[in-house]
């Protein structure tokens, strides 16, 4: 019998494969840690959301070539996480705003867009 482990692995694989996708190196475990902050951060069912998100955020970021597919798979599953860890912070009153993507905490947004993501704030 296969390990939860291996059988991620194996379904990863799977998917990859089906999308075309074999080159692409995915962490399973990153992806699971980040659901499971979504999952205990905001609510259970913002995990599949928000590794959905992150996922399609980083494939339009390597797809357009503003980053390699690994930067671009780390700079979403930071954000994604982020932005859980603050959605937590704020609902227990301590009220901190996430960086926007692409920025880190205390610098500008090169889109013009407060760190909470609402332009012209």
């Amino acid at each position: 019998m296969k390990s939860q482990d291996e059988t991620l692995e194996e379904w990863c694989r799977l998917l990859l494969r089906a999308f075309e996708l074999e080159d692409l190196q995915v962490d399973v475990n990153e992806v699971l840690s980040l659901a499971g902050v979504a999952a205990h951060s905001v609510v259970r069912p913002a995990a599949p959301l928000t590794t959905f998100i992150a996922g399609f955020a980083a494939g339009l970021a390597s797809g357009s070539g503003q980053a390699s597919d690994a930067a671009s798979m780390k700079s979403a599953l930071d954000v994604a996480r982020t932005v859980s860890k603050a959605y937590s912070a704020d609902a227990a009153g301590e009220n901190s705003a996430p960086p926007a993507a692409g920025t880190s905490a205390g610098s500008p947004s090169p889109t013009g867009t407060s760190p909470t993501g609402t332009p012209g704030e």
